[in-house]
């Protein structure tokens, strides 16, 4: 049996960042609008904001002290708890993956974090948030060796100070270079999520900062016009898109793919390093996303899904398999990675009778649109009927991108929101199949169809509308003859 373990206590302080960072906004609130600092208000004010400093660093030094884990038994056992005593046995064959990432106080101090990832969980099953980089490549190959070979209770415990194990070797076989690095940061519209970020922030003490003044005390600066406001305007914005870029940039710096015998390991990060563990029997299906801005280009983003992922962690739900990646290249490194899927078919397209349906429904959209600006905004409201040909011209747009395949265990499905979206479903890792006919689709023998995998702890699906009515029963019977068979 291996002796119990603590983690290193650089995770005192990690806990103490945490709690602090939970309650950020009240102590902002409480130390920026806490009216009086002077006297006997400001002196409370004080004592209780130390108090809860003693109370959080007191609370994170008795949470690492209680806090254990070894493996016995082919099991990882944690305990923890503050007040209540938490025993946790998380058995090896539960495992689905496990995420291994660097912070910056992790880096500095040579340590690592581990997120352990269950079957059926919606959150992390455990979390090692600071261990030896050592420790952390040798638990990790026992539980990978413990899985391989199917150690249950019966096999002898292991210790983590055991004899070295025997790595397995892994393979690069993809890597993101600085262009396509850049390139990636600059047109995936993380100036949209800064933006609304902020946003957010700033709704949190609308009512409480005086805007009022500050109009006041700069409306002589605002009385230059309008040429003023929007140059201040578009700096701002380029600002922050700039920032987007480079806090995309070292998000996904340094990021590779690595294959080793039957998992995928993918890392990235400059300042905060990741790497997640993926299982090959995990993976349900591969996304391809092409925006309006990279298809022109030639290039696409790959998103991997699998059964599993926590809630809590929103990077662990939505996974890339190639951040940016040449069309032309893809097949070549999904046969390196995955080689069961296939990106490189010919799609069949729709018929030409569903055309003026795509047309019908991008116009009823605009249409409602149109006539309020014109009742409202006469005669400018008139321009608004630019509206209906960008509307026809992105429904013809749609129609061609839409589109079906099966080739031998694989159905792709391909449609177009904003970007053109293609999945690609391996036969065993599809939930359901499902068909869907209107009244008006029935006139014109077309059909919607639509199936669904698992992917994180919900389901992803994928649908193409308006196909030919009988190729819902060529998918169909495809689905249902052999069905199980890899």
């Amino acid at each position: 049996m291996s002796e119990p373990k603590r983690l290193h206590p650089i995770a005192m302080l990690l806990n103490v960042i945490k709690a602090i960072k939970d309650m950020l906004v009240p102590i902002i609130i409480v130390v920026v609008f806490g009216g009086d600092k002077d006297g006997l208000a400001g002196t409370i004010q004080l004592a209780i904001l130390g108090s809860i400093c003693l109370f959080v660093i007191v609370t994170a030094i008795i949470e690492w002290f209680r806090f254990t884990y070894r493996i016995e038994d082919g099991e990882l056992r944690i305990e923890s708890g503050v007040f209540v005593r938490k025993k946790r046995y998380i058995r090896f064959e539960r495992i689905h993956s496990i995420d291994v990432s660097e912070g910056i106080i992790q880096r500095l101090c040579g340590l690592v974090k581990i997120s352990i990832e269950t079957a059926g969980g919606a959150q992390a099953e455990a979390v090692l948030s600071a261990i030896r980089k050592e420790e952390a490549e040798r638990l990790n190959e026992r539980l990978a060796e413990a899985k391989r070979n199917k150690m249950l209770g019966e096999q002898p415990e292991i210790d983590l100070v055991a004899e070295p194990v025997i790595k397995q070797e892994s393979a690069v076989t993809f890597r993101l270079q600085f262009p396509e690095l850049f390139l990636m940061a600059a047109t995936s519209g993380a100036v949209g999520v800064v933006l609304s970020g902020v946003a957010a922030f700033v709704s949190q003490f609308d009512e409480m900062i005086p805007f009022e003044r500050f109009v006041g005390e700069y409306e002589d600066v605002l009385a230059l016009g309008t040429f003023l406001l929007t140059v201040f305007i578009f700096v701002a914005v380029l600002i922050v898109y700039m920032l987007a870029t480079i806090g995309m940039m070292l998000k996904y710096a340094r990021f590779t793919v690595e294959k080793k015998e039957d998992e995928l390991i993918l890392s990235r990060g400059l300042l905060e390093k990741r790497q997640l563990t993926i299982p090959l029997k995990k993976v349900q299906g591969i996304r391809i996303i092409e925006n309006v801005v990279r298809q022109p280009l030639g290039y696409a983003t790959v998103y991997l899904e699998y059964a599993g992922g926590s809630e809590a962690d929103k990077d662990s739900l939505k996974v890339m398999l190639f951040p940016l990646v040449k069309k032309k290249h893809l097949q070549k490194y999904l046969e390196q990675c995955l080689p069961d899927y296939v990106a490189d078919v010919e799609v069949k397209p729709l018929p030409a009778r569903a055309l003026p349906r795509y047309m019908f429904r991008r116009a009823i959209f605009f249409i409602p649109v149109i006539i309020v600006f014109i009742y409202f905004f006469r005669p400018w409201g008139y321009v608004s009927f630019v509206l209906l040909p960008i509307s026809i011209g992105w429904a013809f747009l749609q129609y061609k991108a839409a589109g079906w395949n099966i080739t031998n265990h694989q159905l792709l499905m391909r449609r177009r929101g904003l970007s053109k979206q293609t999945i690609l479903f391996h036969k065993s890792k599809i939930q359901s199949i499902e068909s869907k006919t209107s009244w008006a689709q029935q006139r014109k023998q077309l059909s919607s169809i639509s199936a669904l995998i698992k992917s994180g702890i919900a389901f992803r699906e994928g649908e193409v509308r308006d196909v030919e009515a009988k190729d819902f029963d060529a998918v169909q019977t495809w689905f249902l003859t052999n069905s199980r068979t890899k």
